[in-house]
Protein backbone atom coordinates (compact mmCIF):
# COMPACT_ATOMS: atom_id res chain seq x y z
CA UNK A 1 0.00 0.00 0.00
CA UNK A 2 2.81 2.35 0.88
CA UNK A 3 5.15 1.09 -1.87
CA UNK A 4 7.70 3.41 -3.45
CA UNK A 5 6.15 5.94 -5.77
CA UNK A 6 7.24 5.70 -9.42
CA UNK A 7 10.07 8.09 -10.23
CA UNK A 8 8.95 10.91 -12.45
CA UNK A 9 11.01 11.97 -15.40
CA UNK A 10 12.68 8.58 -15.87
CA UNK A 11 11.54 8.40 -19.48
CA UNK A 12 12.66 11.96 -20.17
CA UNK A 13 16.06 11.32 -18.58
CA UNK A 14 16.52 8.22 -20.70
CA UNK A 15 15.60 10.11 -23.86
CA UNK A 16 17.95 12.98 -23.02
CA UNK A 17 20.75 10.53 -22.32
CA UNK A 18 20.18 8.83 -25.68
CA UNK A 19 20.18 12.19 -27.48
CA UNK A 20 23.37 13.16 -25.66
CA UNK A 21 25.14 9.95 -26.65
CA UNK A 22 23.98 10.36 -30.26
CA UNK A 23 25.32 13.91 -30.42
CA UNK A 24 28.64 12.81 -28.95
CA UNK A 25 28.94 10.04 -31.55
CA UNK A 26 28.06 12.47 -34.37
CA UNK A 27 30.63 14.91 -33.04
CA UNK A 28 33.31 12.22 -33.04
CA UNK A 29 32.40 11.21 -36.60
CA UNK A 30 32.64 14.84 -37.74
CA UNK A 31 35.97 15.31 -35.96
CA UNK A 32 37.23 12.13 -37.58
CA UNK A 33 36.19 13.40 -41.00
CA UNK A 34 37.93 16.73 -40.42
CA UNK A 35 41.08 14.84 -39.43
CA UNK A 36 40.78 12.72 -42.58
CA UNK A 37 40.33 15.85 -44.72
CA UNK A 38 43.34 17.56 -43.21
CA UNK A 39 45.64 14.56 -42.79
CA UNK A 40 44.48 11.58 -44.82
CA UNK A 41 44.06 13.37 -48.15
CA UNK A 42 47.28 15.32 -47.62
CA UNK A 43 49.22 12.10 -47.06
CA UNK A 44 47.84 10.68 -50.31
CA UNK A 45 48.76 13.86 -52.21
CA UNK A 46 52.23 13.97 -50.68
CA UNK A 47 52.89 10.39 -51.79
CA UNK A 48 51.72 11.20 -55.33
CA UNK A 49 53.89 14.33 -55.43
CA UNK A 50 56.95 12.37 -54.36
CA UNK A 51 56.39 9.87 -57.18
CA UNK A 52 55.81 12.63 -59.74
CA UNK A 53 58.91 14.59 -58.77
CA UNK A 54 61.02 11.44 -58.65
CA UNK A 55 60.51 10.97 -62.39
CA UNK A 56 60.64 14.67 -63.28
CA UNK A 57 64.28 15.74 -63.43
CA UNK A 58 63.69 19.50 -63.62
CA UNK A 59 64.95 21.82 -60.90
CA UNK A 60 62.49 24.42 -59.66
CA UNK A 61 63.70 27.92 -60.57
CA UNK A 62 65.28 30.07 -57.88
CA UNK A 63 62.99 32.60 -56.25
CA UNK A 64 65.36 35.31 -57.50
CA UNK A 65 64.64 34.50 -61.16
CA UNK A 66 64.12 37.93 -62.77
CA UNK A 67 63.19 36.93 -66.30
CA UNK A 68 62.29 33.77 -68.19
CA UNK A 69 65.20 31.73 -69.48
CA UNK A 70 64.15 29.20 -72.15
CA UNK A 71 66.66 26.41 -72.57
CA UNK A 72 66.25 26.19 -76.33
CA UNK A 73 65.02 22.60 -76.10
CA UNK A 74 62.48 21.64 -78.76
CA UNK A 75 58.85 21.60 -77.74
CA UNK A 76 57.81 18.24 -76.28
CA UNK A 77 54.75 16.45 -77.68
CA UNK A 78 51.48 16.76 -75.77
CA UNK A 79 52.02 14.70 -72.60
CA UNK A 80 49.75 11.83 -71.56
CA UNK A 81 47.29 12.33 -68.72
CA UNK A 82 48.74 11.89 -65.26
CA UNK A 83 52.32 12.78 -66.22
CA UNK A 84 54.25 15.60 -64.56
CA UNK A 85 54.66 18.47 -67.03
CA UNK A 86 56.11 21.24 -64.86
CA UNK A 87 57.06 22.34 -61.39
CA UNK A 88 55.45 25.47 -59.97
CA UNK A 89 56.77 27.70 -57.21
CA UNK A 90 54.75 30.54 -55.66
CA UNK A 91 57.02 31.94 -52.94
CA UNK A 92 54.45 34.23 -51.30
CA UNK A 93 52.05 31.41 -50.42
CA UNK A 94 54.53 28.56 -50.00
CA UNK A 95 53.61 26.52 -53.08
CA UNK A 96 56.21 24.14 -54.53
CA UNK A 97 54.45 21.40 -56.49
CA UNK A 98 54.69 19.19 -59.52
CA UNK A 99 52.04 20.05 -62.10
CA UNK A 100 50.24 17.06 -63.58
CA UNK A 101 48.68 16.82 -67.04
CA UNK A 102 44.89 16.83 -66.78
CA UNK A 103 42.24 18.41 -64.58
CA UNK A 104 40.01 15.43 -63.85
CA UNK A 105 39.25 14.94 -60.17
CA UNK A 106 41.59 11.95 -60.03
CA UNK A 107 44.37 14.14 -61.47
CA UNK A 108 43.82 17.01 -59.04
CA UNK A 109 44.13 14.61 -56.10
CA UNK A 110 47.81 14.31 -57.07
CA UNK A 111 48.52 18.03 -57.38
CA UNK A 112 47.79 21.08 -59.56
CA UNK A 113 46.54 20.05 -63.00
CA UNK A 114 47.34 21.52 -66.41
CA UNK A 115 44.29 22.12 -68.63
CA UNK A 116 44.64 19.85 -71.63
CA UNK A 117 44.64 21.80 -74.91
CA UNK A 118 46.19 24.92 -73.40
CA UNK A 119 49.89 25.69 -73.98
CA UNK A 120 52.41 23.98 -71.76
CA UNK A 121 53.92 26.25 -69.08
CA UNK A 122 56.38 28.72 -70.58
CA UNK A 123 54.96 28.44 -74.08
CA UNK A 124 53.12 31.23 -75.96
CA UNK A 125 49.48 31.83 -75.13
CA UNK A 126 47.21 31.25 -72.16
CA UNK A 127 48.64 28.49 -69.93
CA UNK A 128 45.94 27.28 -67.53
CA UNK A 129 46.41 25.32 -64.29
CA UNK A 130 43.76 24.28 -61.72
CA UNK A 131 44.22 23.09 -58.16
CA UNK A 132 42.50 22.19 -54.91
CA UNK A 133 41.67 24.95 -52.44
CA UNK A 134 41.24 22.51 -49.56
CA UNK A 135 42.31 18.88 -49.02
CA UNK A 136 44.80 16.87 -51.08
CA UNK A 137 47.65 19.18 -50.17
CA UNK A 138 45.47 22.27 -50.82
CA UNK A 139 48.05 23.82 -53.18
CA UNK A 140 45.83 26.84 -53.89
CA UNK A 141 44.51 27.31 -50.34
CA UNK A 142 46.03 30.80 -50.08
CA UNK A 143 45.68 31.77 -53.73
CA UNK A 144 43.51 34.74 -52.73
CA UNK A 145 46.51 36.28 -50.94
CA UNK A 146 48.34 36.95 -54.21
CA UNK A 147 48.53 40.55 -55.34
CA UNK A 148 49.59 42.41 -58.48
CA UNK A 149 53.31 41.94 -59.10
CA UNK A 150 53.76 38.74 -57.07
CA UNK A 151 55.94 36.19 -58.91
CA UNK A 152 54.86 32.73 -60.01
CA UNK A 153 57.82 30.63 -61.15
CA UNK A 154 57.53 27.57 -63.38
CA UNK A 155 60.16 25.17 -64.68
CA UNK A 156 59.82 22.62 -67.48
CA UNK A 157 62.13 20.69 -69.78
CA UNK A 158 62.16 23.86 -71.90
CA UNK A 159 63.57 26.14 -69.19
CA UNK A 160 62.62 28.33 -66.23
CA UNK A 161 59.87 30.93 -66.55
CA UNK A 162 58.79 33.89 -64.47
CA UNK A 163 55.21 35.14 -64.40
CA UNK A 164 53.98 38.16 -62.44
CA UNK A 165 50.41 38.49 -61.21
CA UNK A 166 48.30 40.90 -63.24
CA UNK A 167 44.92 40.41 -61.56
CA UNK A 168 43.02 38.34 -59.02
CA UNK A 169 39.28 38.00 -59.49
CA UNK A 170 36.25 35.83 -58.85
CA UNK A 171 34.14 34.52 -61.75
CA UNK A 172 31.23 32.19 -62.32
CA UNK A 173 32.06 28.56 -63.22
CA UNK A 174 30.49 29.16 -66.63
CA UNK A 175 32.94 31.96 -67.55
CA UNK A 176 35.25 29.65 -69.50
CA UNK A 177 36.75 32.54 -71.44
CA UNK A 178 39.32 32.92 -68.64
CA UNK A 179 41.04 29.77 -69.94
CA UNK A 180 40.39 30.42 -73.64
CA UNK A 181 43.25 31.03 -76.11
CA UNK A 182 44.88 34.47 -75.83
CA UNK A 183 47.22 36.52 -77.99
CA UNK A 184 49.48 37.43 -75.07
CA UNK A 185 51.63 35.12 -72.94
CA UNK A 186 49.96 34.48 -69.61
CA UNK A 187 49.41 31.95 -66.84
CA UNK A 188 45.89 31.44 -65.47
CA UNK A 189 45.42 29.69 -62.13
CA UNK A 190 41.92 28.55 -61.12
CA UNK A 191 40.39 27.08 -57.98
CA UNK A 192 37.05 26.91 -56.18
CA UNK A 193 35.74 29.90 -54.23
CA UNK A 194 34.93 30.37 -51.43
CA UNK A 195 36.74 27.62 -49.59
CA UNK A 196 34.67 24.43 -49.19
CA UNK A 197 32.30 25.63 -51.93
CA UNK A 198 32.06 25.29 -55.70
CA UNK A 199 29.74 28.27 -56.17
CA UNK A 200 32.43 30.43 -57.80
CA UNK A 201 35.94 30.28 -59.20
CA UNK A 202 38.94 32.25 -57.99
CA UNK A 203 41.14 33.19 -60.92
CA UNK A 204 44.69 34.55 -60.87
CA UNK A 205 46.15 35.84 -64.15
CA UNK A 206 49.92 36.37 -64.42
CA UNK A 207 51.99 37.72 -67.33
CA UNK A 208 55.09 36.00 -68.65
CA UNK A 209 58.22 38.09 -68.14
CA UNK A 210 60.78 37.53 -70.87
CA UNK A 211 60.82 35.23 -73.89
CA UNK A 212 58.54 32.23 -74.26
CA UNK A 213 59.61 28.72 -75.20
CA UNK A 214 58.83 27.08 -78.53
CA UNK A 215 55.18 25.97 -78.71
CA UNK A 216 54.09 22.39 -79.14
CA UNK A 217 52.39 21.63 -82.49
CA UNK A 218 49.03 20.95 -80.88
CA UNK A 219 49.17 24.27 -79.05
CA UNK A 220 49.90 26.11 -82.31
CA UNK A 221 46.68 24.68 -83.73
CA UNK A 222 44.77 25.65 -80.59
CA UNK A 223 45.98 29.25 -80.61
CA UNK A 224 45.81 29.76 -84.38
CA UNK A 225 43.29 27.31 -85.88
CA UNK A 226 43.58 28.98 -89.24
CA UNK A 227 47.29 28.07 -89.53
CA UNK A 228 48.04 25.30 -92.09
CA UNK A 229 48.86 21.86 -90.82
CA UNK A 230 52.43 20.59 -91.03
CA UNK A 231 51.22 17.14 -92.08
CA UNK A 232 50.86 16.09 -95.75
CA UNK A 233 47.87 17.58 -97.60
CA UNK A 234 46.13 14.21 -97.67
CA UNK A 235 45.95 14.08 -93.87
CA UNK A 236 42.78 15.61 -92.38
CA UNK A 237 43.34 18.57 -90.04
CA UNK A 238 43.19 17.91 -86.32
CA UNK A 239 40.36 19.62 -84.49
CA UNK A 240 41.34 21.81 -81.53
CA UNK A 241 40.42 20.44 -78.11
CA UNK A 242 36.85 21.12 -77.02
CA UNK A 243 36.57 23.92 -74.44
CA UNK A 244 35.96 22.97 -70.83
CA UNK A 245 32.23 23.03 -69.89
CA UNK A 246 33.16 25.16 -66.89
CA UNK A 247 36.20 26.70 -65.26
CA UNK A 248 37.85 23.90 -63.34
CA UNK A 249 38.17 24.38 -59.60
CA UNK A 250 37.87 21.28 -57.49
CA UNK A 251 34.16 20.59 -57.44
CA UNK A 252 32.79 17.51 -55.78
CA UNK A 253 32.38 14.32 -57.78
CA UNK A 254 28.66 13.50 -58.19
CA UNK A 255 29.56 9.86 -58.82
CA UNK A 256 30.89 9.64 -55.25
CA UNK A 257 27.60 10.66 -53.62
CA UNK A 258 25.89 7.27 -53.82
CA UNK A 259 28.92 5.26 -52.55
CA UNK A 260 29.30 7.79 -49.71
CA UNK A 261 25.67 7.27 -48.71
CA UNK A 262 25.96 3.47 -48.92
CA UNK A 263 29.17 3.36 -46.87
CA UNK A 264 27.59 5.72 -44.35
CA UNK A 265 24.62 3.36 -43.97
CA UNK A 266 26.98 0.39 -43.71
CA UNK A 267 28.94 2.13 -40.94
CA UNK A 268 25.72 2.92 -39.10
CA UNK A 269 24.53 -0.68 -39.45
CA UNK A 270 27.79 -2.08 -38.07
CA UNK A 271 27.67 0.35 -35.15
CA UNK A 272 24.05 -0.55 -34.32
CA UNK A 273 24.83 -4.26 -34.56
CA UNK A 274 27.74 -3.86 -32.15
CA UNK A 275 25.56 -1.90 -29.74
CA UNK A 276 22.79 -4.52 -29.84
CA UNK A 277 25.28 -7.35 -29.36
CA UNK A 278 26.82 -5.51 -26.41
CA UNK A 279 23.41 -5.28 -24.69
CA UNK A 280 22.72 -8.97 -25.15
CA UNK A 281 26.24 -10.23 -24.48
CA UNK A 282 29.12 -8.15 -23.12
CA UNK A 283 29.99 -4.66 -24.26
CA UNK A 284 33.80 -4.92 -24.54
CA UNK A 285 33.94 -8.17 -26.58
CA UNK A 286 31.13 -6.91 -28.85
CA UNK A 287 32.90 -3.68 -29.71
CA UNK A 288 36.21 -5.49 -30.05
CA UNK A 289 34.70 -7.75 -32.71
CA UNK A 290 33.14 -4.80 -34.51
CA UNK A 291 36.16 -2.48 -34.34
CA UNK A 292 37.97 -3.59 -37.51
CA UNK A 293 34.96 -3.71 -39.88
CA UNK A 294 33.64 -0.48 -38.34
CA UNK A 295 36.89 1.40 -38.92
CA UNK A 296 37.25 -0.02 -42.46
CA UNK A 297 33.70 1.03 -43.33
CA UNK A 298 34.19 4.46 -41.76
CA UNK A 299 37.37 4.98 -43.78
CA UNK A 300 35.53 4.18 -47.03
CA UNK A 301 32.74 6.53 -46.00
CA UNK A 302 35.24 9.34 -45.39
CA UNK A 303 36.99 8.62 -48.71
CA UNK A 304 33.86 8.90 -50.83
CA UNK A 305 32.44 11.80 -48.80
CA UNK A 306 35.66 13.77 -49.34
CA UNK A 307 35.39 13.15 -53.09
CA UNK A 308 31.73 14.21 -53.15
CA UNK A 309 32.30 17.54 -51.39
CA UNK A 310 33.80 20.61 -53.09
CA UNK A 311 37.46 21.09 -52.19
Amino acid sequence: MWGAAPRRGTGLATALAAVGRTLIILGLVILGFVAYQLLGTNVAESRSQAQLLDGFAVVVPAASLEVSTPSGEPAPPPPPDGQAVARILIPKIGVDKAVIEGTDLRDLRKGPGHYKGTPLPGQPGNVAIAGHRTTYGAPFFRLDELAVGDPVLVSTVQGAFRYEVREVRVVKPSEVQVVAPASDNRLTLTTCNPRFSAAERLVVVADLKGPAAAPSPQVVRTLTPEAPEASPPSAPPSAPPAPAPEVVGASGDPAAQQPAALWGLATLAIGLAAWALGRRWRRLPAWTLAALPLLASLWQFYTYLARALPS
